[in-house]
């Protein structure tokens, strides 16, 4: 297979909030070929900042390179997210903010990409004046000619939804800007159809990209100084590739998640893997002994339960019970240890939900013991099932002091599972200075925790040992030790 070249651009974070709150801007790289230049925006989860990486290598080929401000932009792109009413009405808010711009720059294009134009469509465009594009996330090959119509004083739409669209022959530009992690994204869409959720109508279906391309990705990764790759897909464990139909035999045997996990496992014991995000009802055995197998598959998983009651469960169509969570919580522990890292997705004020039904979430979270987790209030969607067939009919106020009990359960649960660590030698890949000292490093050790530790001499990329001496609920403390002088 061809070697292809990675090319690595960095990225800002505008602000570190909730998951679907985060903000990613592109930063500058140096101008080239037209001299036109292309501002991304992305908003929301990892598989849109992964998206992002595919728009500017798309866009890279058509004669753009990126700047960090929309300012110096002839091209401005928000990837959006539509999980939440609040995630898009940042977006709205910003196209406030961008539509004065415009006026001040009037060749000046405006595209929305992402979930948030696949669920809205051509309407998009009637009700916010200044976008000139809209484009769902299958229709990123078909971007540069979408400029072109713009530039002609055309809107440009295209929101076809995909069953075979993988990106899998594009090089991402690597967004992430410490050189050392990166996502690879290993299916799209899903077929869970959760009655809450968007995705399944912003996504499409589930399809599943060859393996061999994933493998080579991670293999071009390592051989560029990155020594983390995660796995990226709406449901990871329900992966699942076949070979067209005419392949040679040799490579014709169905791949399944854990098989492709091991693949990727095998380019370098030096090459940590992740994986996220896991269902419940699709996490196998096979896949836990494959993480128990190789050092390098971090133990750590991010398995949304998003109620601890089974009557809520079957009203969000999860597909499982309470006892089926537990269950997979319980093999878990069997398998992996207690010190596997286990997050979670957790929803308060679902429809009808009641106050014990409430408790019995706190209760699920008691018993699992999460390391972290991502909390809502139920938001609801429209378009879906729940919207259609349900009354959202807890109170807001309800909502966020259910919330609230959530979230400071979980802050507890996080420092007792940090507390776990203190005392004991991690092996931490740093990714970066310190947020607060410029004398410190930052990596994650093996359940996913940020740990912290004097700069000494060491660097970007390095695994170091580190003794934790101290944590708070969200980070662990220490300092570099020699492996061999620690018993």
């Amino acid at each position: 297979m061809e070697q292809r070249v990675i090319e690595t651009l960095k990225i800002l974070t505008e602000s570190d909030k909730e998951a679907c709150d985060l903000v990613k801007v592109s930063e500058n790289e140096p101008v080239r070929g037209s001299g036109k230049r292309l501002f991304i925006e992305s908003y929301g989860c990892q598989m849109n900042f992964s998206d992002s990486e595919i728009v500017a290598s798309v866009m890279r080929e058509a004669g753009f390179t990126t700047t960090s401000t929309e300012q110096d932009a002839d091209l401005i792109f928000l990837n959006t997210c539509a999980i939440r009413d609040n995630a898009e009405q940042k977006v709205r808010n910003r196209l406030q903010h961008l539509n004065a711009l415009k006026k001040k720059k009037p060749g000046m294009l405006i595209g929305v990409l992402g979930c948030m134009a696949e669920r809205l469509k051509a309407k998009f465009l009637e009700e916010e004046k200044m976008v000139d594009i809209v484009t769902g996330p299958d229709a990123y090959r078909d971007l540069p000619r979408l400029v072109e119509e713009a530039e002609t004083g055309q809107k440009g739409v295209n929101v076809f939804l995909s069953r075979e669209e993988t990106y899998a022959d594009i090089s991402p530009i690597r967004l992430n800007s410490n050189g050392i992690t990166a996502f690879i994204s290993i299916m799209r869409g899903c077929d869970n159809m959760c009655s809450f959720c968007v995705v399944p109508y912003t996504r499409g279906r589930e399809r599943s990209r060859d393996p061999f391309s994933i493998v080579q990705e991670a293999r071009d990764l390592f051989a560029n100084g990155y020594r983390e790759v995660t796995l990226l897909g709406q449901n990871v464990d329900s992966y699942k590739w076949t070979a067209p139909a005419g392949a040679e035999s040799t490579l014709a045997a169905p791949v399944t998640f854990a098989q492709l996990l091991e693949k990727v496992a095998l380019v370098s014991p030096d090459l940590r893997v992740r994986f996220s995000t896991s269902h419940p009802k699709d996490i196998t055995d096979e896949v836990l002994y494959t993480m128990k197998k190789y050092d390098n598959i971090c133990k750590y998983i991010h398995l949304p339960a998003q109620s601890g009651n089974s009557r809520v469960l079957q009203l969000m169509n999860r597909t499982y019970d309470r006892p089926w969570y537990l269950q997979k919580i319980d093999r878990i522990r069997a398998i992996l240890g207690e010190d596997c890292g286990i997050s979670h997705d957790m929803i308060a004020g679902f429809c009808t939900e009641t106050e014990a039904e409430h408790q019995d979430t706190l209760s699920l979270m008691e018993y699992a013991r999460y390391d972290y987790g991502y909390m809502f209030a139920y938001s609801e969607r429209p378009g879906t099932p729940a919207a259609k067939k349900l009354v959202d009919d807890v109170p807001e106020a309800v909502k966020k002091r259910r919330l609230q009990e959530i979230i400071a359960l979980q802050q507890k649960l996080s420092l007792e599972r940090n507390q776990r660590a203190v005392g004991r030698v991690h092996k931490v890949l740093v990714e970066s200075t310190s947020k607060r000292s410029d004398d410190d490093l930052q990596g994650r050790n093996d359940q996913n925790k940020v740990v912290v530790f004097p700069r000494e001499n060491f660097q970007k990329g390095q695994y170091v040992h580190v003794l934790v001496t101290e944590c708070t609920a969200a980070t662990l403390i220490g300092k570099a030790v020699e492996l061999e002088a620690v018993s």
